[in-house]
């Protein structure tokens, strides 16, 4: 960038960051680079400060650009966030930071494969199976009473989530999600431009001035894990939602997305955000933890508003999810054989996470199990420091830092292990060697 500033153009705050955008696809302005001060650049092109002050504000609220206090304005570096489902490979080590289901546990599919193939399906069809549609709609209504619910079938959560944000949001709208958080949740919203309001959690769920303060500051939208919250295990109870219910009736047309992504495999009794009077809202439930994540379906119940702007989203993409995978879905949810083996699964997978608390407790760390796929495990050093020490010894798990979803949040004192497919054996040296990791 000249001393002069002439790259950058514009009278309005509008043209102003549509001028720095372009700079940024040209390759003119790169990550890091400063823009202009403010007062510099407002003398440059001759209007009034609070303009600039203004075209700084819409660069930052898109994701564009970034306020360094003394250091003033620059393009943002978009940070990495970890992937789900993965981490990084190491010889000899043991990974228990992936997330994953036990695949021994996920319900062989073909004896299912033959009464899901039946007639073909063509352009024009219902883009939801009438089948699945009827028992979707009683499964996510039951939980739902008092509200017109309206189904849509998706490629799993994070596409409904990401369909959800842009049939419903513009880039730029801020969007209230858990600190920590979820990295698929924090990865979408990063790279559509959704600035992400984090809102801290404690052993009921979402707290109640988190919300009170995103919501003043101005969010669109609101994301909530009803059940087993990945990372903490944390599920809502029913009166931290009774009070957030409360908190949100004030705001009707915030949209609301419930990812209760470990529904059928939970211990827990579900609760909602949702309110029989609020306009925008969505529960989500995958499939994906107890009929594996390659099945590629979220069954999706919104308000009717919601559900015409999510149909218009889907149209020019996908159009519809594959209802050969639709009907296998079915086929095997409503398949009682099925329904045994996931509960089967549930039980499998509380009882081992019980026991794995149990360890850490005999080696000093004391934790409850929450819910779902892992426990979340406070160290008493930094997270980051205590991964590295367990890497060198053998074991990979996830820093509790890779889930802040701003790099202003504190620093992690928890890890996120999963340990359910360890035997006793193996789930006590892990412990043994956390609490070794952890004081030295």
């Amino acid at each position: 960038m000249t001393d002069s500033y002439d790259a950058i153009s514009g009278s309005t705050a509008a043209q102003i960051a549509a001028s720095v955008r372009a700079l940024v696809e040209r390759g003119s302005l790169a990550p890091g680079d400063a823009l202009p001060p403010v007062r510099a650049l407002a003398e440059s092109l001759g209007i009034n400060r609070n303009t600039v002050v203004a075209a700084y504000k819409q660069l930052a609220a898109s994701g564009l650009a970034a306020g360094h206090g003394r250091a003033g304005t620059r393009i943002a570096s978009p940070a990495p966030v970890a992937q789900e489902g993965f981490a990084p490979p190491a010889a000899d080590a043991r990974d228990v930071g992936s997330g994953n289901p036990d695949p021994s546990l996920i319900p062989d599919p073909s004896r299912a494969l033959a009464g899901a193939a039946g007639r073909p399906v063509l352009y024009g069809s219902p883009v939801v199976d009438p089948e699945l549609e009827a028992w979707a709609a009683e499964f996510l209504g039951a939980d739902l009473p008092n509200c017109d619910v309206r189904i849509t079938v998706t490629g799993g959560a994070s596409d409904a989530m990401d369909r959800l944000f842009t049939a419903m949001l513009a880039p730029g709208d801020r969007v209230a999600i858990e600190d920590p958080g979820f990295l698929t949740g924090i990865h979408t919203l990063r790279i559509g431009g959704y600035p992400a309001v984090p809102v801290p959690l404690d052993d009921e769920g979402i707290t109640v001035d988190g919300l009170r303060a995103a919501l003043d500051q101005g969010v669109r939208a609101v994301v909530c894990t009803p059940r087993a919250q990945n990372p903490t295990g944390v599920s809502l109870t029913a009166r931290r939602a009774e009070q957030l219910r409360a908190v949100l009736a004030d705001h009707p047309y915030v949209l609301i997305i419930e990812d209760d992504h470990f529904s059928l495999l939970s211990r827990r009794p579900f609760a909602s955000l949702i309110g029989p009077g609020h306009e925008r809202w969505a529960l989500v439930r995958s499939v994906s933890k107890f009929l594996g994540p390659d099945m590629s379906v979220a069954l999706v119940a919104t308000d009717p508003r919601t559900a015409e702007r999510l149909g218009m989203r889907l149209r020019p993409g996908i159009a519809w999810v594959s209802h050969l995978l639709q009907r296998l879905a079915l086929a095997l949810l409503t398949d009682p054989a099925t329904r045994a083996e996931i509960d089967t699964a549930a039980v499998h997978y509380a009882a081992r996470n019980d026991a794995f608390c149990a360890a850490l407790a005999r080696h000093g760390i004391i934790c409850g199990p929450g819910d779902g796929l892992s426990v979340w495990v406070p160290v008493p050093r930094p997270a980051g420091e205590v991964a590295a020490r367990l890497a060198e010894a053998g074991w990979i798990v996830r820093s509790g830092d890779e889930f802040r979803v701003s790099p202003d949040s504190p620093i992690s004192h928890r890890l996120r292990v999963t340990a359910h497919d360890l035997d006793d054996e193996e789930q006590d040296a892990l412990a043994r060697t956390i609490a070794e990791a952890g004081t030295r």
